[in-house]
C-alpha cells in the first residue's frame, strides 16, 4: 500500500480545512485507493515552520494553531525560509498555497519549481503560477514523471480544470461566460435591498470574505486573473491579467441596483473569454443580465460559468456558497488524482 509524505506551505484558513478534510477522509483513501498519508511540514507566514520527516501530530498543530500559539512549540528540524521548508521536508506532494501574486506569480512559481526537482507533486490554490507559468511548469512536471494540479484555482472545488481534462476529451472551448467573483456578487446582491456600496464592502471584510484592501475584487483583479487561467489552460492561449480588459463595480449605486431590478435584470461582474481564430480576448466588466439567463439566479458567494465548445454546445457549471472547504476539497482530489494510478 504506497505511502505519501504531504508538506503544506501556507496554512491560512485553506490549508487548515484541507488537514481536516484529510483526516476526515483518511479510512476512505486507504480503503478505496489503496492511499495512506503523512504529514512531513507545515509552513505559516505567522506562526511559523514546521518540518517533522517522521510525521506531524496533525491533530496536534492545528490545536496549536487554534489557540494562536507558534509551530515551534512542537521539536522540529530547523528550517530558514520557504524554499529551505521544501529542501528539508522530505515530502512526495506539496501543497502550495501562499498568497497570490498578481503581476509575476512570485515566489511561488519558485516554490514549485524546486518541489518539482526535487521529484514532488504540487497542487495549488494559487492562480499566479498558472498565469504566469503554466506551460514551463506543466513541461517540468512531465520532465519529471510529476503532477502539477491546479483545480482549486477557479471555483475552489468545483471540477472545471479535470472536467476539460478528463471528462470531455477533444471538446474545443469556443467562449466561457460566468460570475466568478464572491465579493462582488455578495455586494451587488445586498446593494439590491439599498445598502450602500461601503456598507456592503465593511459586511463582506466582516465575515471574511474580502480582504482589508477590496480593490483586488471591486476592481476586477481576481475576476481578470481567473478569465487569464481559464483562458491559458483551456483554450491554450496565454493570457495575463494585464491583457484582459477590465473595469470593477465601484460606479454602480444602489439606485442603478434598484432601477435595474425593476426592469427585470440585475447587474453582474460578469467574466468571458473568446476565441477568434488563433487568438483569446479576455473581459471583465458589470453587466446588466435578464431574468433568461442563467447568471441572473446567482447570489451571494455563488458562482457559475458557462461554457460554449463544438461539441456540447452550452453547458453550465454552478457552485453554491462555497468556502475554504470547497477550494480544500479541489486540492484534495488533485492529491488523489495525482498519484491514485501510480
Amino acid at each position: 500500500m504506497p505511502h505519501y509524505k504531504l508538506a503544506f506551505l501556507g496554512f491560512g484558513n485553506v490549508g487548515r480545512a484541507l488537514a481536516v478534510l484529510l483526516m476526515r477522509k483518511r479510512d476512505e483513501l486507504r480503503q478505496r485507493y489503496g492511499i495512506t498519508f503523512s504529514v512531513t511540514g507545515i509552513a505559516t507566514a505567522r506562526h511559523g515552520m514546521l518540518v517533522k520527516p517522521v510525521g506531524v501530530d496533525l491533530t496536534g498543530a492545528l490545536d496549536l494553531l487554534r489557540a494562536g500559539h507558534p509551530l515551534n512549540l512542537i521539536t522540529s528540524t530547523l528550517v530558514s525560509d520557504s524554499f529551505d521548508f521544501i529542501r528539508k521536508c522530505e515530502a512526495d506532494v506539496l501543497f502550495e498555497n501562499t498568497p497570490v501574486s498578481h503581476a509575476d506569480g512570485q515566489p511561488a512559481i519558485d516554490h514549485i519549481k524546486l518541489a518539482l526537482e526535487l521529484g514532488m507533486h504540487v497542487a495549488t490554490a494559487n492562480k499566479g503560477p498558472v498565469v504566469h507559468a503554466y506551460r514551463e511548469l506543466t513541461e517540468l512536471a512531465e520532465s519529471k514523471g510529476k503532477k502539477f494540479l491546479h483545480e482549486s484555482t477557479v471555483m475552489d472545488g468545483a471540477p472545471i480544470f479535470s472536467l476539460f481534462r478528463e471528462a470531455i476529451p477533444l471538446a474545443q472551448l469556443k467562449s466561457f461566460k460566468g460570475v466568478l467573483n464572491s465579493t462582488t456578487n455578495i455586494i451587488l446582491t445586498r446593494m439590491e435591498t439599498g445598502e450602500p456600496f461601503d456598507e456592503a464592502v465593511k459586511y463582506c471584510q466582516q465575515i471574511g470574505i474580502a480582504e482589508t484592501d477590496p480593490s483586488g475584487d471591486v476592481d476586477g483583479w481576481d475576476a481578470a486573473i481567473k478569465v487569464a487561467a481559464l483562458a491559458t489552460v483551456l483554450m491554450g492561449v496565454p493570457l495575463k491579467p494585464q491583457q484582459v480588459e477590465r473595469s470593477g463595480i465601484r460606479g454602480i449605486t444602489p439606485e442603478m441596483v434598484a432601477a435595474a431590478k425593476a426592469e427585470g435584470r440585475r447587474y453582474k461582474l460578469v467574466c468571458s473569454a473568446e476565441r477568434t481564430g488563433d487568438t483569446v480576448s479576455g473581459k471583465v466588466a458589470p453587466e446588466l443580465v435578464p431574468m433568461s439567463s442563467p447568471m441572473y439566479s446567482v447570489e451571494g458567494s455563488t458562482s457559475i460559468i458557462e461554457f460554449k465548445t463544438d461539441v456540447l454546445g452550452d453547458l453550465s457549471i454552478v457552485e453554491k456558497d462555497p468556502g475554504p472547504h470547497t477550494t480544500a476539497y479541489g486540492l484534495l482530489a488533485d492529491f488523489v488524482n495525482a498519484v491514485k494510478d501510480r
